[in-house]
């Protein structure tokens, strides 16, 4: 080879002769990028939706728990004729949205210190299942109602029983009052162990006082005839006549200086406005 032939440089790589990039050159991995991570921003995406989902569904029954109980006092109010500022607690149990849902509530809890229904005054705390939200019956409601001595004393206004006081005192009731024998006005205390049968208030004897004297049962009958047997036999007094014809009264007892009052009541009452009248008694 000559000197004549030489072989010419490369140029130099500089702005003026650029690297041309060949189409659909190289391994494909460049190509791949963009999709994989459009792949792999979903799952990120979803985990957003589902949570903002949570924080509606939370933020709803926050709201529905708000909402409710002032809507449920206000038509117990109005359906028990009771007054604008009556105390009244509501509480709904479970999830509520379902249950608003469906139209119905599986229970809602009611109670307060102080409540007067047919002129009976006392703590209530009821509990009703198969609320229907768009009227209807009831699926079932029972309960509680406290009343103090002076509302118990009430309840006692049909016996023969001579009674001026009455002192709760657990498990017992005793009542005073006062007998006149041959002109004479004997007091007597009345000591009695209170319940339920069949619907009506049952009051058994447990220990009696004549004259500041504690008796047995043979001395008064015998001292006293018709009048001693009164005292000591057991009393059953219908007190339906002074509770709502559709609360029937299951069970009573003494708890402290207080007499509570275990009730059933009639599905029926939400529809049927005769149930929330007083009771009859049988005539005899």
């Amino acid at each position: 080879m000559s000197d004549d032939d030489h072989t010419l440089p490369y140029p130099a790589a500089d702005s003026e002769h650029p690297t041309l990039v060949i189409p659909g050159g190289g391994d494909g991995a460049d190509a791949a990028v963009e999709p994989a991570r459009k792949r792999r921003r979903w799952p990120w995406v979803l985990l957003i939706v589902v949570v903002v989902l949570a924080l509606l569904a939370v933020a709803a029954e926050l709201i529905a728990r708000a909402v409710l109980p002032g809507i449920v006092r206000s038509v117990v109010i109005e359906q028990l004729d009771l007054p604008a500022d009556q105390e009244l607690e509501v509480a709904a149990d479970g999830i509520l949205i379902p249950q608003l849902l469906g139209g119905s509530l599986d229970s809602l809890h009611l109670s307060t210190d102080s409540v007067t229904l047919e002129g009976i005054t006392g703590a209530a705390d009821v509990t009703a299942t198969g609320v229907p939200l768009r009227g209807g019956d009831l699926g079932g409601a029972s309960g509680t109602i406290r009343i103090d001595e002076s509302q118990f004393t009430a309840l006692l206004a049909d016996t023969d029983l001579p009674i001026e006081t009455v002192t709760l005192e657990a498990p017992n009731a005793t009542v005073g009052g006062s007998v006149t024998v041959l002109g004479i006005s004997i007091p007597v205390s009345l000591t009695v162990t209170p319940g339920i049968a069949e619907g009506d208030l049952e009051l058994t004897p447990v220990g009696l006082t004549i004259g500041g004297l504690e008796v047995d049962a043979d001395q008064v009958g015998a001292s006293l005839g018709s009048l001693g047997e009164r005292l000591t036999e057991t009393q059953r007094i219908c007190i339906a006549d002074q509770l709502p014809a559709g609360i029937l009264i299951t069970g009573l007892t003494v708890q402290g200086s207080d007499a509570v009052i275990d009730v059933d009541v009639d599905g029926d009452i939400a529809t049927d406005e005769t149930l929330l009248e007083k009771g009859v008694c049988p005539q005899g």
